[in-house]
């Protein structure tokens, strides 16, 4: 039923020649949706150039106050300023509007939404926010085993991909990957330090508590999500020299003890994962295996030995940034919406 409203629907995709954009059209086509109307806006900078849809040249229109008359659904994915200023417009002439930018995430009205978990809270809302992309990895995996045992706390690192701060970040990171090899000096643009051979804190304002802007939305936005506004999170969030897909490793404490065997079980028949857990060949999720795929990887399942009371958890998952982090997560929601 979602697809078949989608098949029929104005849909308009704000941030149409970025990164996220392009996976938006990507993952559109791969599921068989060829809309009823299809507008591509951008800012002036883009507006003017081509992007190819099911082997069709759509142009691209600079964003305006007319851009969404008629829309249906508009995916928005250009930035947290552009949202603020065209979500409103956008809703006024009558569109729906699924928002992947911090904007709105944690505004009391508006749903932040991962529809494996709580797809319910989208109702009537005009405007649906889109978690985080490292929100959005781990709690597939950590919602699943909630829902049977709650959980107490959860500490996560992250080894987060350029693709995650753009498409170019990850032509950064392939040039100086390059220039590096060849023995040629390094000049950072997009990052603040190097990004070729090295690892750094995520590039994000530091909060007065030492975390960072993306440290603290992951545990705001899995408080929100979960509603739970007390949960123990802490989050660590660095930048890998990996071009796509993100991976964590996820520590959690439950009120009861539970097996690896266990979490395991429910893990492997959890929506939107895919287990990748093999110890006899020491097999487990890697970016590359989860770059492209609209599953998140989860393998490294195993009992905390440091907590002997039998409730700690520890996990690993990988999930591409760009698709399920992201693009993947907002054309489910816009599928959502008419089956509420």
């Amino acid at each position: 039923m979602a697809q078949t409203f989608l098949m029929k629907a104005k849909l308009a995709i704000l941030g149409a020649t970025g990164a996220v954009g392009q996976e938006f059209l990507t993952i559109l086509d791969e599921r068989g949706i060829q809309p009823g109307r299809l507008r591509l806006l951008a800012s002036p900078r883009s507006a003017g150039s081509t992007c190819t849809y099911r082997g069709r040249e759509l142009p691209v229109e600079e964003v305006g106050p007319n851009s969404f008359s008629g829309v249906d659904v508009a995916l928005f994915s250009a930035g947290a300023a552009a949202s603020r200023k065209w979500a409103p417009v956008a809703i006024d002439a009558g569109a729906r509007v699924v928002d992947n930018s911090s904007a709105f995430r944690m505004d009391d009205d508006v749903p932040l939404v991962i529809p494996e978990i709580n797809a319910a809270a989208i109702g009537g809302a005009p405007l649906i926010a889109n978690p985080n992309c490292s929100t959005i990895i781990m709690n597939v995996a950590v919602w699943p085993l909630h829902r049977r045992h709650p959980v107490q706390r959860i500490v996560v690192s992250t080894y987060q991909a350029a693709s995650g701060a753009g498409r170019r970040a990850m032509l950064e990171l392939e040039n100086q990957t390059r220039d590096v090899l060849d023995g040629k000096p390094v000049k950072p643009a997009v990052f603040p330090v190097r990004c070729a051979f090295n690892l750094f804190s995520h590039n994000t304002p530091i909060d007065e508590q030492g975390y960072n802007a993306e440290e603290a939305k992951m545990v705001h936005e899995t408080r929100k999500i979960f509603g739970r506004p007390d949960m123990a999170i802490t989050a660590t969030c660095i930048r890998v020299p990996v071009l796509r897909a993100h991976s964590e490793a996820i520590n959690l404490t439950f009120g009861e003890p539970v097996t690896a065997e266990e979490a395991r079980e429910i893990l492997s028949q959890a929506p939107g994962l895919r287990l990748m857990d093999d110890r006899e060949g020491n097999r487990f999720p890697t970016p590359i295996d989860a770059t492209g795929q609209d599953a998140c990887l989860i393998g490294r399942i195993r009992q905390d030995a440091s907590q002997p009371d039998g409730r700690g958890i520890d996990l690993f998952v990988c999930g591409d940034q760009l698709r399920k982090g992201a693009a993947l997560n907002a054309v489910q929601i816009a599928e959502a919406l008419m089956t509420e």
